[in-house]
């Protein structure tokens, strides 16, 4: 898989700080070096998540389809999304693609822009509107 580069040095740190030393070791480890519990990584998430400012409701997986989105607000294909996210399905990779502010904006700038430069072109110019 390919990481953004923004991400390596929180990588590394993590695996520096979190993680199992071994080479098939745990990813993430609670204080005492044992795996998470359910409970302790629900306890770690909602104080991560208030220390950010993300809402109440954003759960950890949802983490998956932020990381979908932006991927696809890049120009990403299809199949790209479906590869980097590990689904076999379009269905499933809808599910997790979402439609943010921005992109909405982004979009109606380019439709505002695409039909400026239609008006401007030869066929306006002669008062001519082609359907």
């Amino acid at each position: 898989m390919y990481l953004p580069d923004f991400l390596l040095p929180e990588l590394r740190r993590h695996v520096q700080w979190f993680t199992e030393k071994e080479p098939d070791g745990l990813l993430s480890i609670g204080e005492k070096g044992a795996p998470f519990r359910r409970s302790t990584f629900g306890r770690k998430w909602r104080k991560a998540r208030a220390k950010v400012g993300m809402p109440d409701n954003f759960r950890f997986y949802d983490l998956r389809h932020t990381g979908n989105t932006l991927a696809a607000d890049t120009g990403a294909r299809l199949k790209d999304l479906m590869v980097r996210a590990g689904q076999s399905s379009e269905r499933a990779q809808l599910i997790q693609q979402h439609s943010t502010a921005k992109r909405k904006r982004k979009l109606a700038q380019r439709i505002d822009a695409e039909i400026r430069a239609q008006r401007q072109g030869p066929a306006a110019e002669k008062g001519v509107c082609e359907v």
